[in-house]
C-alpha cells in the first residue's frame, strides 16, 4: 500500500486548497489502494474571499490549518509533523491557496516567497528520490523545488508558463485530462481547474495523476 502525504492550503478555490480537486485526489488514492495522511501550514492565510461574491472579506481573518480540516474532516497535521522518511510520496493538490499560503506565487510572480516549512517538506520528498504530483498551480512549489530544467505543466496559460520558467523549469502544454511526467525528477503535474470545465474532465486528470505517481518506484 502506497502511503501518501497530502499537502493541503486551506479549503476554498480562491483562498485556500481547491475542494473538488482536493476530494478527488484524495478519493483517487484510496480507489488505487493507498493510503493518505493530510498536512497543512499552521498560519493565517494571506486573506479571506467571499466565495459568494469574490470579494475579499475586510477584517476577517482564517487559519490555514484549521480550513483545511474542513476538507478532511477534522483529521489533519500541521506541515511541520510531516516527516518524508513516513511516507512514500507526496501529492498537492491547487487552489490559489497553493499560490497565496503555500507561497506567494499569486501576488508576487517569479519574485515569490514560499511557506519554509512547506518547502522543505517538499525539498524532503524530492531530495529522497520520491515520487511527487503537484496539480493545478501547485506546480509553482514544484518549479522551486525541482528547477534545472524539469518538466512541467498548468496547462497552457502563456503568462503564468513564463513566469514559472524564471525558476529554471521546462514547462509543457497539457490537456486538463492528462499528466506531464518527468521520470528523472520523479515528478508529475496536471492542469486541473488552471484548465478545467467541470468535475468528470478534472477528475480524469487528477485520477490520472495519482496512477502514474503510484506506478513510480
Amino acid at each position: 500500500m502506497k502511503k501518501v502525504a497530502v499537502i493541503l492550503s486551506g479549503c476554498g478555490v480562491y483562498d485556500g486548497a481547491e475542494i473538488h480537486e482536493s476530494v478527488l485526489t484524495l478519493q483517487s488514492i484510496l480507489k488505487h489502494g493507498g493510503s493518505y495522511q493530510c498536512f497543512a501550514p499552521d498560519k493565517p492565510q494571506l486573506h479571506v474571499i467571499n466565495h459568494l461574491t469574490g470579494e475579499v472579506a475586510e477584517g476577517e481573518s482564517r487559519n490555514v490549518l484549521v480550513e483545511a480540516a474542513r476538507i478532511t474532516r477534522g483529521e489533519v497535521k500541521a506541515v511541520t509533523e510531516c516527516n518524508a522518511d513516513d511516507f512514500d510520496l507526496l501529492i498537492l493538490p491547487g487552489g490559489f491557496g497553493a499560490a497565496k499560503n503555500l507561497c506567494t506565487f499569486a501576488v508576487e510572480g517569479p519574485d515569490c516567497e514560499f511557506d519554509g516549512d512547506v518547502l522543505s517538506v517538499c525539498k524532503a520528498f524530492a531530495d529522497a528520490g520520491k515520487p511527487a504530483a503537484y496539480a493545478c498551480i501547485a506546480p509553482a512549489l514544484a518549479a522551486k523545488v525541482y528547477g534545472n530544467s524539469v518538466n512541467l505543466t498548468i496547462g497552457n496559460d502563456a503568462g503564468t508558463a513564463e513566469a514559472l520558467e524564471q525558476f529554471g523549469i521546462k514547462h509543457q502544454n497539457c490537456e486538463v485530462t492528462e499528466v506531464i511526467i518527468d521520470s528523472g525528477a520523479k515528478l508529475v503535474t496536471t492542469p486541473a481547474y488552471m484548465l478545467g470545465q467541470n468535475l468528470l474532465e478534472v477528475g480524469e486528470g487528477l485520477d490520472k495523476m495519482v496512477q502514474a505517481v503510484f506506478a513510480m518506484q
